[in-house]
C-alpha cells in the first residue's frame, strides 16, 4: 500500500481511537459480563454518564497505570476519556506518519491495557457489544495526506467541499464501505453494534463535526483537517481495517470519485440502512468485491473469506439457550 501512494507522492497521517469496557472478572450466571465494583462506593456501576469524571476517578489508579506503561513503552497515548456507559473507556493515540506504525500503537495498546487490567484485578474486552442495552465499542481512525513538502493536502482556507482531494477520498470511502464491511465488522457480535440512535453508522454517509455519520470531518483548524473513519469495531483487525481505509482513499483520488452531499443533523433519520448490516451480507458483499482484490491481493481477500464463512457456519450450528426457551416446547 505504500507504494501506491509514493506513487503520488503522499504520506498518509493516522491516529487510532479505541473504545473498550472495562469489566469484573466476576461474571453473571449466564457469563455474561458485569460493570466493575467502584472503588469509592463499593457499589457495582449502573449509571450511564458520558465523560464521567466520577468513573475516572473510580479507575484513575488503573488509567495513571496506563499513562505510565505507554509512556515507558513509547506508545502515544495522550487521552483517556469515560464513554457512553458503565465501565465503557475511549483511549486515544497520537497521530503517526506512518500507517503501519499506527497499527502497532492500536495493537500494543490494546495488549498492555489488558494486562494491567488483570493486575487491577478487572478485566478488559474490546468486544464490539458486550451488553445488549449499551453502547458498542468502536475503533475510530483519523486519516490525513501529507504532501512531499509535510503540508496537509486537506487543508485549505475554503470550506472543506472545496478541497478536491478530500472530496475524492471521502467519495473512495463512500464507494468502497459496502464491500469493506467484513474487514470493518469481522465477526457475529460485531454487527450487533449497528443499531439507530447509537452513533453507529448505517449507510455510507459523511458530513461535518457530525458524529451520526461513516465519515466525518472533525471540526478544528484547517492545517488539522482529517476523516475520521466510524465505522469499524473495536473488535476489529486495525491492519485490515487500515488497508480497507487506503484502499478507499486512494481508489477516490485516482478515479476522482465523488461522495455526493453531506448530511446536516440526524442521519439515521434522514437515509435509510443500506450498508451490509449483517455478517452474512457482509461476507457475500466482500465475496463479490471487484477493488479491494486490486488492493489487498485476490490470494488474501479468498483465504479471509473462506475463514470468516467457516467461522459464521460454526457459530450458526450452535443452538442457544434462547432458542430452547422460546422453541423446545412450543
Amino acid at each position: 500500500m505504500r507504494a501506491v501512494y509514493q506513487a503520488l507522492g503522499l504520506t498518509p497521517v493516522m491516529a487510532v481511537e479505541l473504545e473498550l469496557y472495562l469489566i469484573d472478572r466476576e461474571r453473571s450466571r449466564s457469563g455474561a459480563p458485569l460493570p466493575p465494583v467502584s472503588p469509592g462506593s463499593g457499589k457495582r456501576s449502573r449509571q450511564t454518564q458520558v465523560y464521567s469524571m466520577a468513573d475516572l476517578d473510580d479507575q484513575s489508579a488503573l488509567l495513571a497505570a496506563i499513562a505510565e506503561a505507554s509512556a515507558l513503552q513509547r506508545i502515544p497515548a495522550f487521552t483517556a476519556v469515560a464513554e457512553y456507559a458503565p465501565g465503557q473507556f475511549e483511549v486515544n493515540l497520537q497521530h503517526r506518519p506512518d500507517a503501519l506504525v499506527a497499527c502497532d500503537d492500536a495493537v500494543l495498546i490494546k495488549r498492555l491495557i489488558k494486562a494491567l487490567a488483570r493486575q487491577h484485578d478487572l478485566d478488559a474486552t474490546f468486544t464490539a457489544k458486550p451488553y445488549p442495552a449499551q453502547a458498542g465499542s468502536g475503533l475510530h481512525l483519523h486519516l490525513s495526506l501529507q504532501d512531499g513538502s509535510g503540508a496537509n493536502v486537506f487543508a485549505g482556507d475554503g470550506e472543506p467541499s472545496d478541497n478536491d482531494a478530500l472530496r475524492h477520498a471521502l467519495g473512495g470511502l463512500v464507494t468502497l464501505l459496502p464491500e469493506s464491511m467484513a474487514l470493518l465488522a469481522p465477526n457475529a457480535n460485531s454487527f450487533r453494534r449497528f443499531t439507530p440512535r447509537v452513533y453507529v453508522a448505517l449507510a455510507p454517509t459523511w458530513g461535518y463535526n457530525n458524529r451520526t455519520v461513516a465519515l466525518r470531518i472533525p471540526a478544528g483548524p484547517s492545517h488539522a483537517r482529517r476523516i475520521e473513519h466510524r465505522v469499524a469495531g473495536a473488535d476489529a483487525n486495525p491492519y485490515l481495517v487500515t488497508a480497507a481505509i487506503l484502499a478507499g482513499v486512494h481508489y477516490g483520488l485516482t478515479q476522482r470519485c465523488d461522495p455526493g452531499v453531506a448530511v446536516t443533523g440526524n442521519a439515521d433519520e434522514q437515509r435509510e440502512p443500506n450498508l451490509p448490516l449483517t455478517w452474512g451480507e457482509a461476507l457475500e458483499a466482500f465475496a463479490l468485491s471487484e477493488i479491494l482484490p486490486e488492493y489487498m491481493g485476490s490470494d488474501f481477500c479468498h483465504v479471509y473469506y473462506q475463514t470468516r464463512a467457516a467461522e459464521r457456519r460454526r457459530f450458526q450450528a450452535v443452538v442457544t439457550a434462547l432458542e430452547y426457551e422460546w422453541y423446545l416446547l412450543a
